[in-house]
């Protein structure tokens, strides 16, 4: 369900507007669903056709209109307007459905708590298969101003929560265990010439040092090894015991950021609890069987194996050929979205998959050319993975993971078939059909 939100001065436009043909004859039998609480029968309110089919709404106006011209300190653009549509694959909602959905999301929002008297007046109206309009006058029937701030997020949020409770489609961006760049890290970067902000870069560092590491001294040597500053955060309560990290990239004026900055899954405790889980001694095993389980894991229980993630991650620096590594990458990055959601339940990291990847890390068995037949192997398998998940987060209705564990898969297929003579590397044929095509796809660690 999408959110839309404008302010505006007039509302006898607007309703003129909602209620008119629209501007290609798409407005069709329009009609109010839902008002604010004592606002009567929806039949006292709905503009009446006169001669011609013409509307009179100076009464519905009026009534909405009133707290405003009363109010204390009106604001300039006292008209709210909220269209919500919902996913094209989701099943049409009765009026009944949709009044229900209008008042609860206005009280999510703020401006019509669940009894409150004095809240705003509100109608919301429909004249489509698959959205609604909520029209609202933003001074309080206590003559007080409601200013509706955060309404885009807190409107965001309710729909998250109605396509949950009434089983609708959920096309808004879900929420990850990545930390997104802010505004100012995206512009400095792109001002400095450079691809990832340091965000992004101190996230995959951190991330191959969780996968490849057993401990948390390891981790840390793994950090500085990168080239990485590593300041370990004692406890105040127990004096020289670890409880936390920061890290920064080695240049002048370091930007510190911690494990919680980057990814929820990389405070030191998760990790802690992540590493709990890796065989102390790692074993040689069959990778592809290992996936298999995986794969059998996803369909079963409907819980993604985040040992798969561990396992690319470290198989990205290992494999050979710079324009694999680079999409394996990308591959990783977006694996690691997809299965690890914050909102899903936690998934247990398989013991097996970790200790594979951490055998491949001590060993460095993928950086043998003489290993090609086991990587392509490796990287297929990890394609069917990505698949399993794909499919597991679109049964939740987790569109945004869903499309980030496809991505990884198309990853994986082409990184499966980069090739070139002397170790060297190259992309796949040219002239291929652009939407089989993964480097068109979004820049990593972008999720929109």
């Amino acid at each position: 369900m999408i959110p839309n939100i404008v302010r505006g001065k007039r509302v006898g436009g607007l309703l003129r507007y909602l209620y008119g043909p629209g501007r290609r004859e798409e407005h069709v039998n329009p009609r109010l669903v839902a008002a604010w609480d004592g606002a009567g029968p929806l039949s006292a309110l709905e503009p009446a056709a006169g001669l011609g089919g013409r509307r009179d709404f100076r009464g519905l106006v009026d009534v909405l209109e009133q707290p405003v011209r009363s109010g204390r300190n009106p604001p300039a653009k006292p008209v709210w307007h909220c269209s919500l549509r919902t996913h094209p694959s989701d099943r049409q909602l009765s009026d009944a459905q949709w009044g229900r959905i209008d008042a609860e999301a206005m009280s999510q929002i703020g401006l019509a708590p669940h009894a409150d008297a004095g809240a705003v007046r509100w109608i919301a109206m429909r004249h489509g298969t698959d959205h609604i309009h909520i029209v609202a006058t933003l001074v309080r029937q206590d003559r007080r101003t409601d200013w509706a701030r955060n309404d885009r997020w807190r409107a965001q949020a309710a729909c998250r929560d109605l396509e949950e409770r009434y089983g609708l489609y959920q096309v808004g961006p879900a929420a990850s265990a990545h930390r997104r760049p802010r505004a100012a890290e995206l512009h400095k970067a792109r001002r400095l010439g450079r691809t990832e902000t340091d965000r992004d870069v101190l996230r995959g560092e951190a991330r191959f040092g969780a996968a490849a590491a057993a401990g948390t001294d390891e981790f840390f040597a793994l950090l500085r090894e990168a080239g990485l500053l590593v300041r370990p955060r004692l406890s105040s309560v127990r004096p020289g015991e670890v409880t936390g990290y920061s890290i920064a990239i080695n240049r002048p004026n370091p930007i510190w950021y911690g494990g919680g900055r980057l990814a929820t899954d990389l405070t030191l405790p998760r990790l802690r609890a992540r590493w709990d889980d890796t065989p102390p001694t790692p074993s040689p095993a069959d990778p592809r069987a290992l996936i298999d389980q995986a794969i059998h894991k996803v369909a079963s229980t409907g819980l993604a194996d985040t040992g798969a993630c561990d396992l690319l991650f470290v198989a990205a620096r290992q494999v050979p050929g710079r324009a694999r590594r680079r999409l394996l990458s990308r591959a990783a990055d977006a694996l690691d979205r997809a299965a690890r959601p914050q909102r899903s339940p936690p998934a247990r990291t398989s013991g097996h998959l970790r200790g594979l990847a951490r055998l491949l890390h001590l060993t460095g068995q993928l950086g043998d050319d003489r290993n090609t037949a086991a990587v392509l192997q490796l990287l297929l398998a990890l394609a069917h993975l990505a698949d399993a998940i794909a499919d597991l987060r679109d049964a939740s209705r987790q569109l945004h993971h869903a499309r980030d564990a496809r991505q990884a898969a198309r990853l994986l297929r082409a990184a499966a078939q980069t090739r070139g003579p002397g170790g060297t590397t190259r992309p796949l044929t040219p002239g291929r059909d652009r939407r089989h095509d993964p480097t068109a796809t979004d820049a990593p660690g972008r999720s929109t």
